[in-house]
């Protein structure tokens, strides 16, 4: 009989045993049994995916961990909302912003519970998160950095919402419209999205909104907020509003400024005295026939002013913004003077320089040029720009204006110099910014904008 090498060894040539091979470490597999089952089961029976994503109007990221969370019959809905970043989560390297997608820790260790006890109490827990730098365009348009943004962020949201494991919703906006805080439009989008459209169906008083941008000063160390933007979120919305320190760690609160409150800049209108400055209403054509060269910041009112103001008195209007460049301006400004109509240039206007051009023409026609000088600060004309462009309307934004950069505000402001009437002009009105338009659009115009 032939004998069998014995388990573990093997025969040779001489009849000599040797050493086997030695085994190669096992390698651990990420995959569970419960995934490999899962990969082979028809898609009719697989367990659906605890976390579903969409895009709303190419800029808004929603997501839905779970199943959505019942209402209480009888009872008005408490929201318990939360910003992300630097409110629920903070980067566990320390950096400013995460690494990857798995540089997070918890903000405070109490933070999984707290939200695990107001879910408990019946709130509605979601995020609602500003995130620029990503892009949910299908068009092939978005460059690589802005996708991978993109999975990193989705699978961080991931991350943190499994380990949360509650029925939570989060919403990113990505766009500066709408959607982005201190605009409300995440909040209304989540109503929606629960049902929650009717003016009762939300207990605003005891529902309330987390952010760490709370227009806070420095405090010792404690740099100051980067913004007030989550704080004027919250004030948009109607709700009660706290930074991470005063919900989870129960600080007293802090100082803040807001850069801009058009609340307080109406009341400030109303309760000032007369300024010596000249009324909207007052101007009056004094010259058969002449040029007026606005000057001002985007936003200060310029196209409001010529709409109600100077088209009544006849005047035609010349835009770059419409004819595109400062030749085909003079060359209609011209056209208009030629015909015997008066015209505006309804332009910024910021130096000597760019008006000395209209200063010119005026000269070479024999007709008088004036000044309309608006004097709103750079803020004002932002929140008037955000107003404008996100309210679309025929008394807001007849013309369809999309939103200037901020770029369009610093760079006037760079080049602004006050007009003189050395510099060739009949006269200069100088016009304050007033508020005209209706309650239901006074209301729309004292939200926060920027």
């Amino acid at each position: 009989m032939s004998s069998r090498p014995t388990l573990g060894k093997r025969a040779s040539s001489n009849n000599k045993e040797v050493s086997p091979p030695p085994t190669k470490r096992r390698q651990q597999s990420a995959l569970t049994s419960k995934s490999v089952a899962n990969f082979f089961t028809p898609v009719s029976q697989k367990e659906p995916e605890k976390m579903n994503w969409r895009i709303v109007n190419d800029t808004l990221l929603a997501g839905r961990y779970g199943a959505a969370q019942a209402a209480r019959p009888g009872k008005r809905r408490k929201i318990a909302a939360f910003d992300f970043d630097s409110t629920l989560v903070t980067s566990a390297s320390g950096r400013r912003f995460g690494r990857d997608a798995a540089d997070w820790k918890w903000w405070h260790s109490s933070v999984p519970a707290k939200l695990k006890s107001l879910h408990e109490d019946g709130y509605l827990v979601t995020v609602l998160s500003n995130q620029g730098g990503i892009s949910l365009k299908t068009d092939g348009k978005s460059v690589k950095s802005d996708q991978k943004r993109l999975t990193e962020f989705k699978a961080k949201v991931g991350s943190v919402f499994t380990q949360l494991d509650l029925p939570v919703s989060v919403y990113a906006a990505t766009a500066k419209d709408k959607y982005r805080k201190p605009r409300s439009g995440m909040w209304h989008e989540m109503l929606e999205d629960n049902d929650l459209e009717t003016d009762d169906a939300v207990d605003l008083e005891n529902s309330f909104f987390v952010g760490d941008a709370g227009g806070r000063d420095a405090a010792g160390k404690t740099p100051k907020d980067h913004s007030c933007v989550d704080r004027d979120f919250a004030a948009n919305v109607g709700i009660p509003f706290y930074t991470p320190e005063e919900y989870f760690l129960q600080e007293e609160a802090r100082p803040f400024v807001r850069p801009f409150d058009p609340a307080a800049y109406l009341q400030e209108q109303t309760a000032a005295p007369t300024a010596p400055l000249q009324p909207k209403g007052t101007f009056t054509k004094t010259n058969p026939l002449d040029i007026v060269a606005l000057c001002g910041s985007p936003g200060a009112g310029k196209s409001s002013f010529y709409w109600r103001h100077l088209k009544p008195l006849g005047y035609e209007r010349v835009n770059q913004d419409l004819l595109k460049t400062r030749e085909k301006c003079l060359k209609a400004a011209k056209e208009f003077i030629e015909n015997g109509t008066s015209v505006v240039v309804d332009n910024t206007n910021a130096d000597p320089e760019t008006r000395a051009h209209w200063v010119a023409l005026a000269k070479k026609l024999g007709v008088p040029i004036r000044c309309v000088l608006f004097t709103a600060p750079p803020k004002l004309c932002e929140h008037n720009d955000a107003v404008r462009a996100l309210n679309s309307g025929p008394d807001t934004n007849p013309e369809q204006r999309t939103m200037l950069p901020r770029m369009a505000f610093t760079g006037f402001a760079s080049r602004y110099k006050e007009p003189n009437v050395s510099e060739g002009f009949q006269d200069i009105t100088r016009v304050d910014f007033e508020f005209e338009g209706m309650e239901d659009m006074k209301k729309i115009w004292s939200m926060y904008w920027i």
